[in-house]
């Protein structure tokens, strides 16, 4: 197989109650209740409704031992009804909750950012290399006995990692970088290793797309290096809803799934819970179907870093290529004087030819592959190989399909080809999509791939039992008001737990503290704390006017 080829990582198989996950088990799907967890019968509900839409896991939050027991109350109303979906306990801070969460549930998951180091500060610690190393020991003695506890219990353990959510002690080492993320991961594995527990599952996330992406590939070096072979989950964090939402997720876990990396994943939408699961299963089903794909011939360019790829240099063709911002092609067949049309799918020396006998002309590279983005991919590694700089814009035509699946399909595809160094520009094609919705998609992926910035992105929770006001409406409102603001990054979140950290690279945040009560922050700094909902976002305005960022928006 070549190092286009579309094929699954290899992992260890773990057991969730009763539904495994990894090895050669497809990839799983799953979601979180934004009930409180002490509502018994609301949550008995709508863990329901999330497994009759398809999921194969329930997450809920537990933030003191009180919530983590009702999990297990709630685990069996669910098997009286017949429903027998594993449930998985979200814990944050209180390693307590963790304890009594292991004798009740089918997973805990954890963070490490919190299980054993205290809340974040934000402040900058020094360590000797020995004062460091006795932090590791008391990970070790902390972090062991809750080991026992599950292995006792057959509970499977997800140590979840959040940008934003890592310690002040690995911050003050790794800075708040990818490279932190996986070692606040590795530091609690090699810990499982040693004591000989596997039954672990790993995530690592970031509502920054490229972010989180780098991340998961580190991950996975970093494991590979030790001989780790736990599973993955995941997901991008804080997505928001509707479009956005969906577009910001397809480009995350669409990337790393094409690589065949991912065992079970979560759509994280500022909706319905059970919304979410359609999503996730079509993003699966859309890259799964690739394993059956002919092989693609190539290899990478010279000096090529996957896991960090830079752009593939191109020259300059008009606004085109080189170091020009990625255009957006929306006005199909007349354009087509312009450029040159390839079918990556052709034979490459055939390719080749056309390519060197137009140096001028910007390639249009489409391709009949099944898996079309890898396709494309490998074509142009190949030109680059053998000298070609011209500019290389994908198109793929997505022929009848809806509006809805164009949008996961093409968002999967572009956002995974220009994470990985195709810059020049986009070119999405369908029978049912006009040029304003070509347009929107396109600048969508873009923006989600920070390659690009046109509109106000929103960092906002999909809302759990620790949100402290009605998410989805919020929301709505929030972006009602500042939605014209160009180029912002507003942070929606429903509680402390989500606040600061969280939303770790967004200009303003908008973040529950009390129920009916929200605390204002610019980056990480809280300016205004515990003000009556009501008043929320004018005072978010007034701080966003009052910091330079503001402009009415009929002075676009």
């Amino acid at each position: 197989m070549s190092v286009f080829d579309y094929r699954r990582r290899a992992s260890r198989e773990v057991n969730i109650g009763g539904i495994p996950l990894g090895g050669d088990n497809p990839v799983r799907v799953q979601s979180m209740t934004n009930t409180s967890t002490m509502d018994t019968e609301g949550s008995v509900a709508q863990s329901k409704r999330i497994a009759d839409a398809g999921a194969h896991y329930v997450r809920l939050t537990a933030q003191g031992v009180r919530e983590a027991e009702n999990i297990g109350k709630i685990r069996g109303l669910l098997r009286e009804t017949g429903c027998n979906v594993p449930l998985v306990a979200d814990i944050h801070f209180n390693p307590r909750a963790a304890f009594a969460a292991a004798e009740v549930t089918d997973k805990v998951r954890i963070n490490p950012g919190n299980f054993v180091d205290p809340g974040r500060t934000f402040r900058k610690l020094e360590y000797t290399d020995a004062e460091y190393a006795a932090e590791l020991d008391r990970i070790d003695k902390a972090f062991t006995p809750f080991l026992e506890v599950c292995r006792q219990h057959g509970t499977v353990i997800r140590i979840g990692v959040n940008h934003g959510s890592l310690s002040d002690r690995i911050m003050s080492r790794y800075g708040d970088t990818p490279a932190g993320m996986v070692e606040s991961a590795m530091e609690f594995l090699r810990v499982a290793v040693k004591r000989e527990f596997f039954n672990i599952v790993i995530s690592i996330k970031a509502s920054n797309v490229v972010v989180m992406v780098e991340t998961v590939r580190r991950l996975v070096k970093a494991m590979e290096a030790e001989n780790m072979t736990f599973p993955l989950h995941l997901g991008v964090t804080e997505a928001g809803d509707g479009e956005d939402g969906r577009v910001k997720s397809a480009v995350g876990i669409g990337t790393l799934l094409a690589e065949g990396t991912g065992d079970t994943i979560r759509v994280s939408l500022s909706e319905a819970p059970e919304a979410e699961i359609p999503v996730a299963k079509a993003l699966v089903d859309y890259i799964s179907h690739r394993a059956t794909a002919e092989p693609i011939e190539g290899e990478y360019a010279d000096g090529y870093n996957p896991v960090i790829p830079g752009r593939l240099a191109t020259k300059a063709v008009g606004n085109i290529g080189g170091d020009n911002a990625p255009v957006v092609i929306a006005e199909g067949e007349t354009l087509l004087e312009d450029y040159l049309l390839l079918d990556a799918a052709k034979p490459l020396n055939d390719n080749i030819a056309i390519a060197k006998a137009n140096p001028d002309k910007v390639l249009a590279v489409t391709t009949s592959h099944v898996n079309r983005p890898a396709s494309i991919q490998a074509l142009a590694h190949s030109l680059q190989r053998h000298g070609i700089k011209n500019p290389v814009i994908p198109m793929i035509d997505y022929g009848n399909a809806t509006i809805e699946d164009v949008t996961l399909m093409a968002a999967a595809d572009f956002g995974a080809m220009l994470l990985n160094g195709l810059r020049d520009g986009i070119w999405i094609k369908g029978d049912r999509l006009d040029n304003d919705d070509v347009v929107r998609i396109s600048l969508g992926i873009l923006q989600a791939t920070r390659l690009r910035i046109s509109k106000t992105e929103y960092i906002a929770c999909p809302g759990c039992g620790r949100t402290l006001f009605d998410l989805q409406s919020t929301l709505k409102a929030v972006k009602e008001a500042t939605s014209h603001l160009k180029g912002l990054k507003i942070g929606v979140m429903g509680c402390i737990v989500n606040g600061p950290g969280e939303m770790a690279d967004a200009d303003y945040g908008y973040v529950g503290a009390a129920s009916g009560h929200i605390s204002l922050y610019k980056n990480k700094e809280c300016v205004e704390k515990n003000i009556p909902q009501s008043e929320a976002i004018p005072r978010l305005i007034a701080l966003i006017k009052a910091s330079g960022d503001w402009h009415d928006p009929a002075t676009l």
